[in-house]
């Protein structure tokens, strides 16, 4: 076998020069797309194709896009040459042609004059119309960054990149970014960037890339208006993977300074913050949140565990990791995985504070903490987390969600709806809408809760806390009947979640079907002799059985297990037939609702 030529480019210096879409080449080339489509089509411009029928993926190489550039320039060079006129050239004839030549030759300079003027017009035409004043950028969505590694093994990184480049430029109070869950939409997107743009409301999108060797990294980025597909900037980093949140926080500062965005002293600071890392930690660490990410269920919620314990194994100020557990062990704890609460709420809570010891900026772990203090009653406590969230962040859709919830367990409703739907213009394809429809539930304004949920479903069909959240709005707008396939398909697909077995047994009550509610209701009760069931899913049970002494029981329970359900006691549509009896006041004012 022969050895390969010096010369002869390595897949590693082929990667570098390729350029993967036509916006990559046009931004090469400084045109526009429609242009360099135009040269490849007509004047051979050297484009190849992805070998798979996705419509419009190719790619170029910049070597072969600087050799057809050169060829085109000495090509058009003679032509030039020729259309000049060469004085010692000219020959005058004599006698009468002599002056219709002369004649001749003023109309063709007059005619080559009009030209020019036209040309310098259309020149300082679009002179001016570049550099017209552009509207300002004021909200941003950053889309998945793509896997260039070559190995769908390392999509974590990208993933991870993604999140950390949308966490620092939320930090800033004057620029509006979309969350993580909506723009995860959009992973391998068939849309355009204006039609991205226009779904998610945004002025401007970045785009990017992450290829990983070794332990060297490189993060490509782009942006581009909305409205107008512009790319107006473009910039590669290539750092050691150590130094990753240098590359995150340079980055989100350049992007930021591009979009002419003011920030005060304290958000640069915490934007530029950097915590050297060792790669490995780093890597753990970035597993078990891509682990998290792509499951709810209870398998996937504990693999993740794993990989955020060995980070913290391997570095204990590592303190990402801690927020990692506090995630995981929070989603252990919903109606949907049924953990019970006597075991998640103190892990999240050792491990929010940790990571809030190490790191008192950390967002997501002030929310956590936010959320476990309110289920436990502990009101102000709650307020103060979620407030200073907001300070850190007033772009974090869960923190708006969270304070959502406060306000309605409060009883103060319509600041409840504001603040949910805030939540939603950050996060406007994902569960913030669901909030704002419990909000709707708990207000009774049920017409517009059920809007809300029926939209959310024609995008996710098999979403079920947005069924479970429509079977609760069914009932308690005396449609049961309607209800009924709802909160069955949300137990299909939830695995058996018992919420949502409670309330359907409310629901076969409502609708005339009692024997179906003490069968399913003999079901919970089987499940509880062989593990945890929430005291909310018997309470809800019962009440909608009239059996309210049994409903009282598990209130009680519900009390001793500081159970959700207990935070609406205030506002709960369900708990109407019993807000008039003195145990339900005495629970009201144990629970710090009075």
């Amino acid at each position: 076998m022969s050895e390969p030529s010096p010369d002869a480019p390595t897949s590693e210096k082929l990667l570098e020069n390729r350029l993967d879409s036509w916006k990559a080449i046009a931004l090469y080339l400084g045109r526009d797309v429609t242009t360099v489509q135009r040269w490849e089509k007509r004047e051979s411009m050297p484009v190849h194709r992805h070998v798979h029928a996705k419509r419009g993926s190719v790619y170029a190489l910049a070597p072969e896009l600087d050799a057809w550039l050169r060829g085109r320039r000495q090509s058009l060079a003679p032509l030039e040459e020729e259309s000049e006129p060469k004085p010692d050239a000219i020959v005058e004839p004599e006698g009468q042609d002599r002056g219709a030549a002369r004649w001749t030759r003023w109309i063709a300079l007059a005619g080559v004059g009009f030209l020019s003027l036209l040309t310098a017009a259309y020149l300082i035409s679009h002179s001016r119309s570049e550099n017209a004043v552009q509207p300002k950028i004021m909200s941003l969505a950053v889309l998945p960054l793509k896997n260039m590694s070559g190995d769908p093994n390392q999509e974590y990184l990208s993933d991870g990149m993604t999140d950390a480049l949308i966490d620092r430029l939320s930090r800033m109070h004057n620029l509006r970014v979309i969350s993580r869950t909506s723009v995860m939409r959009f992973k391998n997107p068939q849309q355009s960037v204006p039609e991205i743009a226009r779904m998610l409301h945004v002025d401007a999108v970045v785009e990017g890339s992450v290829m990983r060797q070794d332990n060297r990294i490189r993060v490509t980025a782009q942006l581009i208006r909305g409205a107008t597909d512009e790319h107006f900037w473009s910039e590669r980093f290539d750092r050691d993977l150590r130094d990753v949140f240098a590359v995150q926080s340079e980055l989100a500062e350049t992007i930021a300074a591009k979009v002419q965005i003011t920030a005060t002293g304290e958000e640069r600071a915490r934007v530029m913050a950097t915590h050297p890392v060792a790669p490995e930690v780093y890597e753990s660490y970035l597993k078990g949140r891509f682990a998290l990410d792509k499951s709810n269920s209870r398998q996937g919620l504990e693999e993740s565990i794993v990989y955020f314990e060995r980070a913290i194994k391997m570095d204990p100020t590592f303190a990402p990791a801690y927020v990692g557990v506090a995630t995981a062990s929070s989603g252990l704890g919903t109606v949907f995985i049924g953990a019970s609460p006597g075991q998640t709420r103190p892990q999240v809570i050792s491990a929010a504070r940790k990571a809030l010891e190490l790191d008192p900026n950390l967002t997501e772990a002030h929310v956590l903490l936010a959320d476990v203090l309110q289920e436990q009653w502990r009101w102000t406590e709650a307020e103060t987390e979620y407030r200073r969230a907001l300070e850190l962040n007033p772009n974090d859709a869960d923190a708006y969600a969270g304070l959502a919830l406060w306000l309605v367990c409060r009883g103060r409703t319509d600041e409840a709806v504001v603040s949910a739907k805030r939540g939603r213009e950050l996060d406007p394809l994902a569960v913030s809408g669901h909030s704002i429809a419990w909000i709707l539930f708990q207000s009774r304004r049920y017409d517009e809760a059920i809007r809300e949920l029926r939209s959310a479903l024609a995008v996710e069909p098999n979403d079920a806390e947005a069924l479970l959240f429509l079977g609760f709005t069914l009932v308690a707008n005396n449609q049961p009947g309607d209800a009924i396939p709802v909160l069955e398909k949300a137990i299909s697909v939830s695995k058996g979640s018992p919420a949502a077995t409670g309330v359907l047994v409310r629901a076969y009550s409502h609708a005339g079907r009692r024997g179906d509610a003490l069968r399913l209701l003999a079901e919970l009760q089987q499940r509880k002799k062989a593990g945890y069931v929430p005291a909310g899913a018997f309470v809800n049970a019962y009440l909608g059985l009239g059996e309210n002494d049994r409903a009282f029981e598990w209130l009680e329970q519900a009390y001793q297990e500081q159970s959700n359900i207990l935070q609406f006691l205030k506002v709960h549509p369900y708990f109407d037939p019993i807000r008039s009896d003195p145990r339900f006041a005495d629970l009201v004012r144990r629970t710090g609702l009075d």
